[in-house]
């Protein structure tokens, strides 16, 4: 069955776009529905067709579109998909977009630069949403740029989960790649028993994106398994080089753990080629064969989604769901 009806004649439908279906009927499974069919493809010119196949008049609409390479196809299927829904009467349109696509473009650093995070959230605004629902936004205020509610759901719990089970946790310490991200580390620490916690010191290049100038590590790290943790992975040399400074200053073993395994360029093999002994991530983005490698270990975070879609649904606390973390 393609949809869920409660009590009260609320209807539940699940949506797919064609970046990573294979999360999409998942979740969907997870929830207990099929995926409403669709029809979708490309005119020559690379302009996108979407139709619905059955009707979706006054239903609870959740599109799941993962923004993986080519980012803009997928980011204008999503909208396209929206807006289809919108003409065609569905009562409230949420879009489950595991990694939000330009989060890290969330500010200004200089003059004459865009504000994209900003703008994407806009867009799916005035496409007709009603709601977002994301997984590890790179930065918080994100939230604040689209005007509705947005559920932020959290993959911390289902990695740490993971990674009590692979370590002594009396010889664990938890690593942020940078200063910025010390709050998520505090998070990993109080799972993680107290572990301590360390940082490492980076400077970057404006001019030269995914390039990190220079690194150190500010804490104490000699003799323990560091788990480095980040929200996502894209060409993998800040997080390599943040492996290396913790080796270089006598960690024992490095653990690597991250929300969206972008992998873009060069990251497979600066990761398969690492001395880190475990590559740990989600499946928000989809992973081809030729990423993976047998360091890498990917989580399902299909479960996650799917209860946070069913609790949208029913109108209850996505906040209590994921340890108060919002």
């Amino acid at each position: 069955m393609s949809f869920i009806k409660t009590t009260g004649e609320k209807k539940l439908m699940v949506f797919s776009g064609r970046a990573h279906p294979e999360l999409a009927e998942t979740v969907a499974s997870e929830i207990g529905i099929e995926l409403t069919e669709t029809t979708a493809y490309d005119f020559a010119n690379g302009e996108i067709y979407i139709r619905y196949k059955e009707s979706v008049r006054g239903c609870d609409a959740f599109v799941i579109q993962s923004c993986t390479a080519p980012i803009n196809t997928w980011v204008m299927e999503s909208l396209i998909m929206v807006d289809a829904l919108k003409r065609a009467s569905a009562k409230r349109i949420t879009v489950v977009i595991p990694f939000f696509p330009y989060g890290r473009q969330d500010k200004k650093h200089r003059g004459r630069e865009p504000i994209s995070a900003r703008l994407l959230a806009d867009l799916f605004k005035t496409a007709g949403a009603d709601r977002l629902m994301s997984v590890d936004l790179h930065t918080a205020q994100i939230q604040g740029f689209f005007d509705g509610p947005v559920d932020h759901l959290f993959s911390l719990p289902l990695l740490s989960s993971y990674v009590k089970r692979r370590v002594d946790r009396s010889r664990v310490t938890i690593v942020s790649p940078d200063a910025g991200r010390l709050r998520l580390a505090e998070r990993w620490s109080e799972t993680m028993g107290g572990a301590p916690i360390a940082f490492i010191h980076k400077t970057r290049d404006p001019d030269r994106p995914n390039q990190v100038v220079a690194n150190r590590v500010v804490g104490d790290v000699a003799g323990r398994t560091c788990i480095l943790q980040d929200d996502m992975i894209d060409t993998a040399g800040t997080i390599t080089k943040a492996a290396d400074a913790l080796f270089e200053a006598g960690a024992a073993d490095v653990i690597i753990a991250a929300a969206h395994a972008i992998f873009s360029g060069p990251a497979v093999d600066r990761l398969k080629n690492s001395r880190v002994s475990e590559v740990v991530v989600t499946d928000t983005l989809p992973i081809d064969d030729e990423q993976q490698f047998d360091k890498l270990t990917v989580l399902s975070i299909a479960p996650l989604i799917a209860r946070g879609i069913r609790e949208v649904f029913d109108d209850g606390s996505v906040t209590s769901l994921f340890d108060g973390h919002s």
